[in-house]
């Protein structure tokens, strides 16, 4: 396993306890208390769970896109630009299926040239990368 880059980062975490147990990341001072959503039939709120790391983590690697191409294309990116990433779960036939929704703020950008540069970003995010033809994945600019 690896990236084809020669330039690559791999990150680690350690869970026990699953859903409801703990998660923590040898490199750093993350240590999360994991619950299960309500939703779900969990205790819910006491606690982070995958779908909201997941959402995160999407998010921060979207804004990261947007970084990498505006750069590359020499666009000016707005200083305040936000992704309010939201993660749904639910039950399919054989298991557990997600789906995603990035909702993508680049404020007083012209908003053809907005969709333009998230649809690049879309193309190199890595999250976007790793999740395409999989799940389904809803960029809406807002």
């Amino acid at each position: 396993m690896g990236c084809r880059s020669a330039r690559s980062y791999r990150a680690h975490a350690h869970v026990t306890g699953g859903r409801d147990g703990r998660a923590t990341v040898p490199e750093s001072n993350l240590d999360l208390k994991l619950t299960t959503p309500t939703e779900l039939g969990g205790g819910g709120s006491d606690g982070t769970n995958p779908e909201q790391l997941f959402a995160a983590g999407y998010s921060a690697c979207f804004i990261g896109a947007l970084k990498f191409v505006s750069a590359r294309d020499k666009i000016a990116l707005p200083k305040d630009v936000a992704v309010d990433g939201s993660v749904d779960i639910g039950q399919i036939p054989d298991g557990f299926a997600i789906e995603v929704e990035l909702k993508i703020s680049l404020p007083a950008m012209d908003r053809a040239e907005a969709q333009a540069l998230i649809d690049k970003a879309h193309v190199v995010c890595s999250y976007s990368n790793a999740t395409r033809n999989n799940i389904d994945v809803k960029l809406t600019l807002v």
